[in-house]
């Protein structure tokens, strides 16, 4: 997915967000991960004891000569190699080196800073037998804008995000082969930072490298952002909906609340009340066509957006738990000083729930074109005319024929991304140790590939939205092309959100676009740029998305 610029949020320096192990937030992590909040360590004496004490387990268990994975043993289907304590921490080292092989163009920095913010938060619980000076370099990275370049290819999600992770383990301990990072926009080498932020190589004792890279933590970063941009994807989808169906003089029976009462679905019951509100019902402009009924993409609408609304919370619960676990192996009780070899590194949850926010996102994307095919058919749109031009334009004026093909062009391949990819996995990896998998981190990026493409899809989606309330307010008033007279207080905003975005009067003589007079291109990019980069438009249809935590 494309990098995008960042913001600093309007807060002062008592906001910064201070990291204790607790579980974080997904607003917490694109606070750092989108708009460069500073990052603390909480001061907790009991914090540092156990990671204190985790770290001396480690020592004490290499000392004895305790066969333990990965610490005193090889790594993965050469685990029974032993390793001698005088190579332990050498081992640590050449873990990074064998990893050393990402590929593919960066990953976008959002999700390598939030990568970095839940391994330090992470790391902070003490099952990982590492000292606080790792988590204290991931901190200073953060904080002084320093992202580590990481190929987007190079993890099948098994023993979690293994060369991804090892790519930041270079950076911020300085061993193995060196890696690039940007400094703010500019790129550099790792030497380079560290320079920069006064630090020395850092050599790594027994468990460090491993307690680094091990885990899903970069799959379930990335999975966050995901979910942050697909709430707000939802929430535009339903804006552009409540405008279409306006313009399309859509009866409000399909919304009624003892419809819904009838058929209770959380998703359902919440879909129809915010339609609800959307097209707010009693306002002075409101117009049921003379049809006794819509078609099925506008009266079932709370049936059809009810499921993807439970599934994308769905999505979001199962990001939040494993984001903020311990998924490194082996885990560290300090309560008995037992060492647990297990495999919590698996990126099964993430894989899956990033497979099926890929089909939510094709099918919001598959509606809203049946929606658009609806309003340019005069068959169809009660009254609106072909293509959406503006009434007694020249007869070779076409509007918008060429943006829906576009639109047509976009929807089939974010339908195409919805499908699975985590039963595709392969069981030959790494001496067939690894020979199950969880894919996430493919299962992660493609849903951000899909993001993006939803990301234009919405743009496109408004520009035809709001074009037809235009026209359906001139219908209604002769001349006056400005169609917030038809519009909710929300719906008030998102319209000029996209005035504002276009640098266009409201309320002139003309709708949003007319042939001659509009630069399709550039407002499609710049919509899509206030989209990705969480400009007004975003803001605007904030309260649909908040008011996503109310389903159920």
């Amino acid at each position: 997915m494309t990098t995008h610029s960042f913001q600093n949020l309007n807060i002062g320096e008592t906001a910064t967000l201070s990291l204790s192990g607790s579980p974080l937030t997904v607003d917490q992590i694109q606070s750092v991960a989108f708009h460069n909040r500073k990052v603390s360590i909480a001061e907790s004496p009991a914090m540092l004891s156990k990671m204190q004490l985790a770290e001396s387990i480690v020592d004490e268990a290499v000392e004895a000569g305790q066969k333990i994975y990965g610490i005193t043993t090889g790594f993965g289907g050469m685990a029974d190699l032993p390793v001698s304590a005088e190579d332990a921490g050498i081992s640590q080292k050449n873990l990074l080196e064998f990893l050393s092989c990402s590929t593919g163009k960066p990953i976008a920095r959002e999700h390598v800073r939030a990568t970095m913010l839940l391994r330090a938060n992470m790391l902070l619980r003490g099952a990982s037998g590492v000292r606080i000076d790792i988590v204290e370099r991931l901190v200073a990275f953060l904080n002084e804008d320093i992202t580590p370049v990481v190929g987007e290819l190079g993890s099948i999600g098994a023993s979690g995000d293994l060369v991804p992770l090892a790519v930041i383990a270079r950076a911020i301990t300085g061993q193995a082969t060196p890696c690039k990072v940007q400094i703010g926009e500019r790129e550099t080498t790792r030497d380079e930072a560290l320079k920069q932020l006064q630090l020395e190589p850092l050599e790594l004792k027994p468990k460090e490298g491993l307690a680094i890279v091990n885990g899903t933590t970069f799959s379930a970063a990335i999975a966050a952002n995901n979910v942050h941009y697909a709430k707000n994807l939802l929430g535009l989808s339903f804006a552009s909906h409540a405008m279409m169906a306006k313009a399309m003089l859509a009866h409000e029976d399909p919304f009624a609340a003892f419809v819904h009462q009838c058929k209770p679905h959380p998703g359902q019951i919440w879909s129809a009340e915010m339609m609800r509100e959307l097209l707010d019902a009693g306002h002075t402009g409101n117009v049921n066509g003379n049809h006794l009924q819509d078609r099925y993409s506008i009266r079932c609408l709370p049936q059809y957006m009810g499921p993807i609304v439970e599934g994308v919370l769905r999505v979001e619960e199962t990001v939040e738990i494993e984001m903020n676990s311990v998924t490194d192996n082996p885990l560290i009780d300090t309560g008995c000083g037992d060492f647990y070899q297990s495999g919590n590194f698996l990126g099964q949850y993430v894989g899956m729930a990033m497979d099926d926010l890929r089909k939510y996102l094709g099918l919001i994307a598959k509606h809203l074109d049946v929606q658009i095919a609806l309003l340019v058919s005069p068959e169809f749109n009660q009254g609106l005319p072909a293509s959406l031009t503006k009434k007694g334009n020249s007869p070779v004026d076409m509007n918008l024929k060429g943006l829906q093909i576009v639109g047509n062009s976009i929807m089939p391949m974010i339908t195409h991304l919805g499908k699975p990819l985590v039963d595709d996995f392969p069981t030959h990896a790494e001496q067939f140790n690894q020979n199950i998998n969880g894919l996430s981190w493919g299962a992660a990026n493609m849903a951000s590939q899909s993001i993006d493409y939803s990301s234009r899809y919405a743009g496109i989606a408004l520009i035809f939205a709001i074009q037809a309330v235009d026209l359906r307010a001139s219908i209604v008033e002769e001349g006056n092309y400005d169609g917030r007279s038809l519009l909710s207080p929300v719906l008030h905003s998102v319209y000029e959100s996209v005035y504002d975005t276009a640098g266009q009067m409201m309320g002139s003589d003309a709708p949003l676009i007319s042939d001659h007079a509009s630069n399709l291109e550039a407002l499609i990019d710049a919509l899509y740029e206030s989209i990705t980069n969480e400009g007004d438009l975003v803001s605007a249809v904030s309260p649909i998305v908040d008011s996503l935590n109310e389903v159920g």
